[in-house]
């Protein structure tokens, strides 16, 4: 599959220096939203068009901020990179890890995670869901990631007992689990792990 990256670098230019209409807002909200998922791959022109934008914005967060304002893939793509910070940040916790090791003891393979989840627990397991997640994105398997998404929630729910209080930015992880949860089924289709 060939994919094409574009970021109309006017539209750029025009956000930053501030003449930017709504109209132009929107569609360069769409492009960043198609090009996001393969910040990792992106040809050097259109990464440092980005990176403009990012910096315009005042960082990462505040530029998923931004994409949430507009519906759609803009606002799928912010909900769903909220969603692959948090695991990537979690693989660092070896509470996590633990209690999905012995989650996993019970269960190998949570319901939607057949053919995600490698056969062993470690703490590259949460990063290597939000690859998926993000990959699934990029290639646009919007629903799949929708559906992996919420199944690693689901995965991440069902061990939090034995996580026990776990605070992340102030939150318990079972409340910020909770509410990324809310805010993925409320843009995307509200399916169920299979």
């Amino acid at each position: 599959m060939t994919t094409t990256f574009r970021l109309d670098r006017t539209l750029v230019d025009r956000l930053v220096d501030g003449s930017l209409d709504p109209q132009g807002e929107a569609a360069l909200a769409e492009q960043v939203a198609h090009i996001l998922p393969f910040h990792w791959n992106l040809p050097n022109p259109i990464e440092a068009a980005l990176s403009r934008i990012i910096v315009h914005f005042g960082g990462q967060r505040a530029l998923l901020a931004w994409l949430e304002r507009y519906p759609g893939r803009p606002r799928l793509v912010a909900r769903l990179n909220v969603l692959v910070g948090l695991l990537e940040r979690l693989s660092d916790e070896p509470a996590i890890v633990t209690a999905l090791q012995e989650l996993r003891t019970r269960t190998p393979y949570p319901p939607g995670l057949s053919g995600y989840l490698p056969p062993d627990t470690d703490g590259a397991t949460l990063a290597s869901l939000a690859g998926q997640i993000e990959s699934l994105l990029a290639y646009d398997r919007a629903d799949e990631a929708v559906r992996l998404s919420l199944a690693v929630i689901a995965m991440l729910q069902q061990a939090a007992p034995q996580i026990g209080t776990l605070e992340l930015d102030g939150r318990d992880i079972a409340d910020l689990l909770e509410q990324v949860r809310q805010d993925i089924v409320a843009v995307g289709p509200a399916r169920q792990p299979r």
